[in-house]
């Protein structure tokens, strides 16, 4: 994705130095970032965006003393976009549930990190409602919908409004134009229930709807909004190949 004229202003809250001294590395690698601040504690945090003070992406702990992150997010009336950082991936339902960009799970990778810097990129250019709570089914033909377990209820998802599928840890998201379902799977599970001859594995963490690729750039497949899809180099020559024949 291309990098924004002016890079997105940034603030870490995490209460473990070496944590917070990794971020600010991986932040300093990144120009479509610039860090502001850099915090060891949800209440200095509070105080900061009481303040005041805003920035356009938040790298948050969950686990803190006195102030947990979750909570933070819950008290803050208008919180900028949010990557959550933790050591535990128990999070991930409340996490999503609450909105957040992403969520990563220490300790993570320059790549790992990258991804969700593009994600938070793409939410400030194009912003996507995320949600657990799934709305009203469509009316759409059979052949077009799967039921997944989303929370505690089964979900119909029209598969034509599908962009893509992004594994994440015990979690797949369904991406369609205009929300996304956290649902508790594997990647591996989901790609097996998948009846759609159109949805292809173009990377370990990704499955795309070959009928809304938009573009092909830079070893990426664009989706509405502009979102764009790694396709892994193993992925490559069967992508191309099925491309061609769609």
């Amino acid at each position: 994705m291309p990098t924004p004229a002016t890079p997105l202003t940034c603030a870490i809250i995490d209460d473990e130095e070496i944590n917070r001294l990794t971020l600010e590395h991986y932040i300093s690698l990144t120009d479509s970032l610039q860090l502001v601040e850099s915090m060891d504690d949800a209440l200095q945090g509070l105080n900061y965006f009481r303040a005041g003070n805003r920035v356009d992406v938040l790298f948050l702990d969950v686990q803190m003393p006195q102030l947990n992150g979750l909570d933070l997010l819950r008290i803050l009336p208008d919180p900028p976009i949010v990557i959550l950082t933790t050591a535990h991936e128990d999070f991930a339902v409340d996490a999503f549930d609450l909105r957040v960009t992403d969520y990563l799970v220490k300790p993570f990778d320059y790549a790992r990190f990258s991804r969700a810097v593009q994600r938070a990129l793409q939410q400030h250019e194009a912003p996507v409602a995320a949600s657990v709570v799934a709305p009203a089914a469509p009316a759409v033909a059979p052949d077009n919908d799967l039921f997944v377990k989303v929370n505690s209820k089964m979900v119909r998802i029209n598969f034509d409004e599908v962009l893509y599928i992004e594994a994440l840890s015990d979690y797949v998201i369904i991406v369609t134009d205009k929300q996304k379902y956290i649902v508790y799977t594997t990647m591996k599970s989901l790609d097996a229930r998948l009846p759609f001859d159109h949805f292809v594995r173009v990377h370990r963490s990704y499955i795309l709807n070959m009928k809304r690729i938009e573009a092909i750039e830079d070893g990426s497949a664009v989706v509405p909004g502009g979102q764009h899809v790694p396709i892994g180099k193993s992925y490559q020559e069967a992508f191309f190949s099925k491309l061609n024949r769609i």
